[in-house]
């Protein structure tokens, strides 16, 4: 099973905005982006959707067209860009309902929602406490 990987690359996608806005360029093409992705285009513009949709990036259109922040980066939650990405809970139950007549498979799902419930509020937790400037910091850093 392939992790999903929205969030990373969203995550990228605006610490790579965070740093040239740093650097004086206020604007990137998302050829920019994705060449430091190294993915295709197409999914960057995706992402930049989403995140424009959240209201943490801006496009400019014409002469000097391409994306901005829309917040400073010290205002940007990875909690929000996995919000915005649709972030998917980390674990899922059964696709199929489990054989109800077997006591694991009657209370497997209740025991189950209850942990990851938890497991999910926890991340949660530790992504509204990570910026966009937290994560440019630590990336410099290595």
């Amino acid at each position: 099973m392939a992790a999903n990987s929205r969030l990373t690359i969203a995550t990228h996608v605006l610490t790579w905005l965070a740093l040239a806005q740093r650097r004086g360029q206020e604007v990137l093409t998302s050829d920019q982006v994705a060449a430091s992705v190294n993915t295709n285009s197409v999914i960057i513009r995706r992402s930049l959707g989403d995140l424009r949709r959240a209201g943490l990036v801006e496009v400019r259109h014409g002469a000097g067209a391409g994306w901005s922040l829309a917040r400073a980066p010290k205002e940007i939650t990875l909690l929000q860009v996995y919000d915005a990405v649709g972030g998917e809970p980390p674990f899922g139950l059964h696709r199929s309902e489990p054989n109800l007549e077997c006591p694991v498979g009657r209370g497997i799902r209740p025991a189950l929602n209850q942990t990851y419930g938890r497991v999910e509020q926890a991340i949660r937790r530790e992504l509204a406490d990570t910026s966009i400037a937290d994560v440019l910091r630590e990336t410099l850093m290595n």
